[in-house]
């Protein structure tokens, strides 16, 4: 066991300017506020540093550090300071450097988890069975690694596949489950065979003297349980430990550092409940709000004095996120200006919603209502999900407005974004041989690239193009086994879409739909366990969705390559496009908060999966946003939205119905949503009339969350101001099919795949699950309730 040598105690002695500091007054504590300086000044015991958005908590961290240091309680080496990112790391040594008026030395303990973790699993790395050298795997090596496991317990890696293995092990080690302590309830997974497959994956590692980033925290933890003199030491040697954005903690964080605190008790942990928004990765909120009852007796320091915000989007913030049950609450207040009021707006779709916003944003370059121009780069649009953007970048690019993504690739450059396209670009043009070299074994189709080379081979031989040359290849079976088969499948398949595509015998929207299902590619991501997935399935009906305002497939092709090639300037302003996770600890003058919609923000995923724990961190993702802008804060919602053709009418948010009447200004035109709710207010402002408005109104009407008095209210107040008018009239005509007539569980009829039973509803689509002919997604037009079967002249 390795132990601590004579140059690790006199690593971080202090410097003489530090001395000197210690015997004058400090005027590091000058620029605190009263409660900044009770957080620095608390040294001794449990503190827990509530801070709230844009509160000066990494100023308050960073002074205690330095406080810490000049009065002599610690040395630097005795200080175990956590964040969870590098960037965090380096900010915090530049500030205590800045304050200490020299360079940060002797800190070898200011990191990140995993960073400190390494060079704790160094040190005893023989107490995990490994050797110090150990090699830290890689996502892909991880994958590859899983991948030969689950060949070897003969698993369909279609059914499980090895990324989805990956994720559930990740998420047993961020909970500090070993293989032998995986709960009984946990073992399902895999077919009973998970639990066996994370043994077989640890001890492979072990072979291999490697590690994944679970495993750094896993085995300290498990060598501090099971080591109490290794713990003990660690205890004395860090004599204060400093955690940053404790509210993002997992299990296995959690318990590292419980376990380093349980001797001396002196730790200060920084964070705010209300922005814990990473449940989805293994965050915990639970961590921050049992601190008091796990180390009784802590001081709990409020920081409530916000630097970034004005006073109306303070309050608009504090509203909404005090509907939220679980959290420990405090009220964010400024000494500044109230300023502008956060505006509300409602619009018809969202083509509307981004047009409008696009011309908002030229109109604040160059200064509105008396406020001055505002800069592209002090703009941002923060969506709810990555595929919103794709609307915006549409219009910005169109308009010439210069944009970024922050935290992914532009929509069209999405990896599932291209595959889709080269399928389209096949159907149009079957000599596109870079599209078809793109998806020729995307999905998997057991195409290796000896396979690909003989159809390459073959098309230059025959002076042919590569979807032919892989027709010639099969007729002369060059090609062996599943790869010929499926390959031969593939090749009718893009003939057959071709063929449909110079037909037009439907639609394009259609075609595009059973290129993507006959493809097999849909298919693919919906069997795909990973957490992105879900997203790239969203991000594919994004783009269905953007092939409706064309007359064909080429069309949208030429419209895409041509924007594409219309790159902005490298250099120069631009507005920011990111998801709301990406821009928490960001903030700007001027933030647009679009897409306020029930079932897109709060995510109907994350309210089904995690109910009333997923509507609660939801609801703080709303906060995080709000709290991102400095001076000016738009919240916009849709009142329709188009789904594969069809228009779905949409409710307003409830979190709209909780921002504070006094803070809010709205903006919404006059008979948008003032003669009723949702959809139908806005259908009975465009002159659709009849029935059907008076159906829909009372469809609305029976949604009680949006009856409450705050939105009458808002209602009440949206006939008194108009912005956002649409720039054409419309003669719109609402299908009610687009809300399908029936709910799941229902039994129904199809003239082709006889009877079944309704297991999902998307728009005017139903996925069946019929008796005889399995799983299948169906038009509702085309079915009917299974009584009623006999009475249908089909």
């Amino acid at each position: 066991m390795s132990s601590f040598s004579e140059e690790d105690a006199f690593e971080g002695a202090m410097s003489l300017s530090q001395r000197a500091m210690r015997q004058s007054a400090p005027p590091y504590l000058d620029g605190l506020n009263p409660a900044q300086r009770a957080a620095v000044e608390a040294l001794e015991g449990p503190v827990l540093m509530l801070a709230g958005a844009g509160t000066g908590k990494t100023k308050a961290l960073t002074t205690r550090i330095v406080h810490l240091l000049c009065t002599g309680s610690a040395r630097p080496n005795e200080i175990l300071a956590v964040t969870f990112t590098n960037k965090a790391a380096r900010e915090m040594k530049s500030r205590i450097g800045g304050q200490l008026g020299e360079a940060v030395e002797g800190m070898p303990w200011l990191g990140t988890f995993h960073s400190i973790c390494v060079k704790l699993l160094r040190r005893h790395a023989e107490l995990a069975g490994l050797k110090s050298n150990f090699t830290i795997l890689d996502t892909d090596d991880q994958i590859r690694l899983l991948k030969q496991l689950v060949a070897a317990a003969n698993i369909d890696d279609k059914r499980w596949p090895a990324r989805m293995l990956a994720g559930v092990i990740d998420n047993w080690k961020n909970r500090a489950w070993t293989p032998e302590n995986v709960p009984v309830g946990e073992s399902s997974a895999y077919d009973g065979k998970g639990v066996a497959l994370y043994a077989q994956y640890q001890a492979r590692l072990k072979e291999l003297n490697a590690v994944d980033f679970g495993d750094l925290l896993l085995h300290v933890v498990t060598i501090f349980q099971q080591r109490p003199d290794v713990l003990e030491q660690y205890q004395r040697w860090f004599r204060y430990i400093l955690v940053d954005e404790y509210q993002d903690t997992n299990v296995a964080q959690y318990l590292w550092l419980r376990l380093l605190a349980g001797g001396h008790r002196n730790i200060c942990c920084v964070g705010d409940d209300d922005q814990s928004i990473y449940g989805w990765r293994g965050a915990e909120v639970g961590n921050i709000l049992r601190f008091e009852k796990d180390f009784p007796g802590a001081e709990v320091v409020r920081l409530e004095q916000n630097y970034r915000s004005t006073g109306h989007i303070l309050a608009a913030a504090s509203g909404v996120i005090a509907a939220n049950k679980g959290r420990l609450g405090k009220t964010l207040f400024t000494d500044g200006e109230d300023g502008e009021k956060v505006r509300l707006i409602g619009h018809w779709d969202g083509e509307e919603e981004a047009r409008w916003i696009g011309e908002e944003i030229e109109a604040m370059q160059g200064g509105t209502r008396g406020m001055a121009p505002v800069s592209l780069d002090d703009v941002a649009i923060l969506v709810r999900a990555s595929h919103q953007m794709r609307g915006f970048e549409d219009r910005f690019l169109t308009i010439g407005l210069p944009y970024r993504v922050i935290g992914g690739p532009r929509f069209y450059e999405r990896m599932e974004i291209r595959d889709a396209m080269a399928y389209f670009r096949l159907a149009v043009s079957p000599d596109d041989d870079l599209a078809f070299e793109r998806i020729v074994n995307t999905p998997k189709r057991g195409l290796g690239d000896k396979a690909v080379q003989t159809i390459q081979r073959t098309a230059r031989a025959n002076g042919v193009s590569l979807v032919e040359g892989a027709r010639l290849a099969v007729e002369a079976a060059l090609l062996k086994g599943k790869g010929a088969k499926e390959l031969r499948n593939l090749v009718q398949s893009l003939d057959r879409w071709h063929a449909q595509v110079r037909a037009e015998a439907d639609t394009h929207v259609e075609l595009a739909e059973m290129i993507l299902d006959e493809s097999g590619y849909t298919g693919m991501w919906q069997a795909d366990k990973t957490p992105e997935a879900p997203g790239r399935l969203e991000n594919l009906k994004e783009l269905v969705k953007a092939l409706e305002g064309f007359d064909n497939l080429q069309g949208f092709l030429e419209h895409v390559a041509l924007i594409m090639d219309n790159e902005t300037e490298e250099h120069g302003a631009k507005v920011s496009i990111m998801t709301l996770h990406a821009a928490k600890g960001l903030e700007f003058p001027a933030v647009f908060l679009p897409g306020w919609e029930d079932g897109l923000f709060p995510s109907q995923r994350s309210m089904d999966e995690s109910g009333l724990k997923g509507l609660e961190e939801e609801r703080r993702l709303a906060y995080v946003g709000i709290t991102r802008a400095e001076r000016l804060c738009t919240i916009s919602f849709a009142a329709n939205r188009r789904v594969y053709g069809q228009w779905q009418s949409a409710l307003p948010s409830r979190f709209i119905d909780e921002l504070p009447e006094d803070h809010v200004d709205v903006l919404t035109p006059p008979g948008l949503y003032g003669g009723g709710y949702g959809a139908a207010g806005m259908a009975g402002g465009l002159g659709v009339t009849g029935g059907l408005n008076d159906a829909m109104t009372q469809r609305v009407r029976d949604a009680d969350g949006y009856n409450s008095p705050g939105w009458k209210r808002l209602q009440s107040r949206s006939q008194q101001r108009g912005m956002s008018q649409p720039r054409e009239s419309r003669n719109v005509t609402i299908d009610l099919t687009a809300v399908s007539a029936f709910t799941e569980g229902d039994r129904v009829f199809h003239q082709k795949f006889g009877y079944g039973e309704v297991m999902a509803i998307e728009g005017d689509k139903l996925d069946i699950e019929f008796d005889k002919a399995g799983s299948k997604k169906v038009v509702a037009r085309f079915v009917v309730a299974a009584e009623q079967a006999d009475d249908v002249p089909f």
